[in-house]
């Protein structure tokens, strides 16, 4: 009598991924992945946003000349430039989990130093350290919440995501307010160290690495089976489910593949709407504060009413989110982000055509807000589903590296133009004029699929 082969001589099922992830509803360990990824960004958020509310006190107790504070303002900004484009490709190398682990960690020591600089060279080399964490940060936590989020909510994700930068930037003023008074600027610093470094052990320990990373590396990895079983226990589970596939291009070195798939134009033009957008979001960050002041309006004021613009880029952010997630083609995404500049540039303008107006403030800020952040939101979410896995966190890390050398410009510029504040509001909706034009010229060169 012969015997049946054994069970294990079966082949075992290959799974597609992408297929499981995005024909399920999002389960509670993805939706802890975008929270955790939020946490991140929203101490992200927080240390940015630092310089902006502190430099009032930092100008009177280092005696800085308004042009000095260009350089003081932006020396974060210029680490958060390499942090892009250093930790984007070396993701797309060694994983999402270990740079998401480390940058936390890198940011948070650098605030801490900041704290207790003596001096304008000391902080502003704690602040370039500061700033590589921040920058490595952010491009890996779009690219981790895209790769886990169903394909249906993955533009939302992502820009909801993303939000915990607006709210953490909104927070520091919140903080700076009542503690630069009672306690002095540095403990603004301290407690923007001490966050991020306990969101490091967090993430250590529940922080997992991207699955679809995984298995573009190793079908058969055990960790991906792992977090598969927990996205679809009813198929991952059985003891069949041994190997998984995903179908991606080629892998090549991850600055190349922005350049192919048809993606070349599409890369450059997103190039230009970070650069732009995020030249002015630095600027109004780095500046509303000391220009309200400077027309009279009293400081907590101004502090209260520039965090409105993190408000409104929340509220732009959802916005955005939800229409993105009605499946819309690029080319009508591309058009919703060039409405959101073009609504960014006549409110710009219109802050400074506010005077002293606390009203009229609030609604030019609050919109501008919406307009400004609100895109560069789903400009992320764009960029997260443009590239592929294999170069998903170079692609959205050198679209934020070159941004950031806008957001480095916005805070010399106002410097230097500053004194003149309609003037000075009109010059930066210009920017954001291009940023217009750069989307709608991408809706029409990009090709026209489903996000």
């Amino acid at each position: 009598m012969s015997e049946a082969p054994p069970a294990a001589m079966e082949p075992a099922a290959t799974l597609d991924v992408r297929r499981l992830i995005d024909e399920r509803p999002a389960s509670r360990f993805q939706v802890g992945v975008a929270v955790l990824c939020a946490a991140i960004v929203f101490l992200d958020g927080f240390d940015a946003l630092i310089m902006s509310y502190v430099a009032p006190a930092l100008r009177a107790q280092f005696h800085l000349e308004r042009a000095a504070l260009g350089p003081v303002l932006s020396f974060g900004l210029v680490g958060m430039l390499v942090g892009a484009l250093v930790f984007g490709p070396l993701a797309d190398r060694i994983g999402r989990r270990p740079v998401l682990v480390l940058c936390p960690l890198i940011f948070g020591v650098g605030s801490l130093l900041a704290g207790n600089a003596s001096s304008v060279p000391e902080l502003l080399v704690f602040r370039l350290l500061t700033g590589l964490g921040m920058g490595g940060a952010m491009p890996n936590a779009i690219a981790l919440t895209a790769e886990y989020m169903p394909k249906r909510i993955r533009a939302f994700a992502v820009t909801a995501m993303f939000c915990g930068f607006s709210l953490g930037s909104a927070v520091v003023g919140w903080v700076a307010a009542p503690v630069i008074p009672s306690l002095g600027w540095p403990w603004v610093f301290r407690i923007g160290g001490i966050l991020p470094i306990a969101i490091t052990a967090v993430a250590f320990v529940s922080l997992p690495e991207s699955v679809r990373f995984l298995v573009s590396r190793d079908p058969g990895d055990p960790r991906a089976r792992g977090y598969m079983a927990r996205i679809a226990p009813d198929v991952c589970a059985a003891p069949r489910a041994a190997r998984f596939s995903i179908e991606e291009e080629p892998r090549r070195f991850p600055v190349v593949q922005l350049f192919t798939g048809g993606r070349h134009w599409v890369t450059l033009l997103l190039w230009v709407m970070f650069f732009a957008n995020l030249l002015d979001l630095y600027f109004v960050n780095s500046w509303m504060t000391l220009i309200m002041k400077d027309v009279g309006i009293p400081e907590a004021r101004a502090i209260t009413i520039t965090t409105l613009f993190q408000i409104g880029g929340i509220g732009g952010a959802i916005v955005i989110g939800l229409l993105f997630g009605r499946h819309l083609s690029f080319k009508l995404s591309f058009r919703v982000l060039a409405a959101g500049y073009l609504t960014a540039a006549i409110c710009v303008f219109l802050i400074g055509e506010s005077g002293t107006s606390t009203v009229w403030l609030i609604l030019t800020v609050f919109m501008s807000g919406l307009g400004v952040i609100g895109a560069q939101n789903g400009a992320n979410a764009l960029a997260a589903e443009i590239y592929p896995t294999a170069a998903r966190a170079t692609g959205v890390g050198w679209a934020l590296g070159i941004g950031r050398i806008g957001s480095i410009l916005g805070p010399n510029l106002g410097a230097m133009f500053v004194g003149t504040t309609p003037r000075l509001f009109l010059y930066a909706a210009v920017p954001l004029m291009l940023a217009a034009t750069a989307a709608l010229v991408a809706s029409v060169v990009h090709k026209d699929r489903s996000t």
